[in-house]
């Protein structure tokens, strides 16, 4: 499909547009199944591969408030963490049906922003660390190219560290680097 006037590619890009934001949408013949199969159909590295993975935290009520999280094609994400940024200690993934529900969008095709409601939105920071990222333009079959900057201000996305790896960095980071000493000299 290469038809930019397909109502969720067209959402995406009216989003964008009023952020002052002109999307180059990019159409593909086969629908990337993985983060893997994306980063060869665009020539990117792995980590230039922009997830859009949906989760839930319920409330008393029923009710569900939808938590995006933009992720590293790389990255696996940490649910632990998710629930420390967020401050939400009750989140699970969201279902197919759920996904459709309060997103707007089917899973294979979730774009980073565009979906009519509110929603919580944190990415990733080692997305940060590419020049380009790439992500869907709403179908299997679409995406766009965009500079981490940008997507997070398009997405309204909190930046943090989402994955297992972000765990380990910090503990490195401390075993080389020298502490600071207080109160000395």
């Amino acid at each position: 499909m290469t038809d930019l006037s397909h109502p969720a590619i067209q959402r995406l890009v009216e989003v964008a547009s009023r952020k002052g934001v002109t999307l180059d949408i990019t159409f593909f013949s086969d629908s990337t199944h993985t983060a893997e199969e994306a980063a060869a159909t665009f020539g990117a590295e792995l980590g230039q591969i922009v997830k859009s993975l949906v989760f839930v935290a319920p409330r008393l009520d029923g009710r569900l408030v939808p938590i995006v999280c933009l992720v590293s094609g790389r990255n696996s994400l940490d649910l632990g963490l998710l629930a420390a940024v967020t401050g939400e200690s009750a989140i699970r993934r969201a279902t197919a049906g759920e996904v459709r529900d309060l997103t707007g969008f089917s899973i294979g095709g979730i774009p980073p922003f565009g979906y009519g409601r509110n929603v919580v939105t944190v990415m990733d920071q080692d997305l940060g660390s590419y020049e380009w990222v790439w992500a869907s333009a709403g179908t299997d079959t679409a995406a766009f190219r965009v500079s981490p900057g940008t997507l997070r201000m398009l997405a309204n996305a909190v930046v943090a560290p989402l994955s297992e790896a972000a765990w380990i960095q910090p503990a490195r980071a401390a075993a080389v680097e020298p502490r600071l000493q207080f109160g000395a000299g």
